[in-house]
């Protein structure tokens, strides 16, 4: 039988081998850990304008959640500028006022997707959000036969579940970085200053259908913003084609499509070693 005999010098080392193992798989952990809760954790966000550079090019979109009683007016105005509008429907105000609904469509606005009962829809479950979507797109297109590819929450609110939910369901997620809040009854001036001094190139205004002031105030808007050359083009012609992101303040901006010189420098090795930028870690 052999027998071990274990000096200081290999209780040493022993424990030296021990205490590498240890904190290697303590920071493989937390590594693997933070990389995992960075994933879980990140904030997806909608669309609130676009990048299109220097065109004047703008959206006009409303919530259609009230009454109906400015259909008609609105159309009006509307041909009269021969602007096309994006109309965010709830599913039980289709459900209510269909012929409002083919009203616009018949004109060339676009009908999109504002949830089927209206609720406070970042409270609710993943199958919940879907019903509220899927809901509100198949009166949308019974009554269009156009089925909505656009998706903006109730109250303007969203959260990753909406998103992704939204996603699968085939709808992008829009907001709009222009508030005329006109849902507040302020006066027709205070509407059109609000949004006049807000409106910039790739802008999605918000208005709703019913507000007190909007059918007054639209024509001034409209008006001016034409004169400085914008052009007015519905959500989904705002958009760009896509690979895109979303950046963090909420732009949609085109992605970098790789070139064929592009992949040819992947394909080849640096003929030195390539240096990292002045603050990237060097691993």
């Amino acid at each position: 039988m052999r027998i071990l005999v274990v000096n200081k010098k290999m209780l040493f080392a022993y424990g030296a081998l021990l205490l590498c193992a240890v904190l290697t798989f303590f920071f493989s952990s937390n590594a693997a850990t933070s990389v995992f809760n960075e994933e879980m954790t990140e904030r997806l966000l909608p669309i609130y304008n676009v990048d299109r550079g220097d065109e004047k090019v703008c959206a006009l979109t409303f919530d259609a959640a009230w009454d109906d009683a400015d259909t008609d007016q609105l159309i009006e105005i509307l041909d009269t500028y021969q602007v096309k509008a994006t109309f965010f429907m709830v599913g039980s105000w289709v459900e209510k006022y269909p012929n409002s609904v083919k009203k616009f469509a018949d004109k060339g606005h676009e009908i999109m997707n504002h949830s089927d009962t209206h609720p406070h829809i970042n409270q609710l479950s993943t199958q919940k959000v879907k019903e509220e979507i899927a809901g509100c797109a198949d009166k949308i297109e019974a009554v269009t036969g156009v089925r909505p590819t656009l998706f903006r929450g109730p109250y303007g609110e969203y959260n990753n579940t909406v998103i992704r939910a939204a996603q699968e369901l085939g709808h992008k997620t829009l907001q709009w970085d222009v508030d005329s809040l006109d849902w507040k009854d302020l006066d027709t001036q205070d509407i059109v200053t609000r949004v006049l001094k807000r409106v910039k190139p790739g802008s999605v205004m918000l208005f709703h259908n019913g507000a007190k002031n909007t059918p007054a105030a639209l024509p001034q808007i409209i008006k001016k913003l034409q004169e400085e050359g914008y052009r007015f083009v519905t959500a989904t012609e705002l958009l760009l084609p896509e690979p895109t992101s979303i950046n963090s303040q909420g732009t949609q901006i085109a992605a970098k499509t790789k070139t064929p010189e592009d992949a040819t420098m992947e394909n080849t090795p640096p003929e030195e070693p390539l240096q990292a930028p002045e603050d990237s870690p060097v691993s």
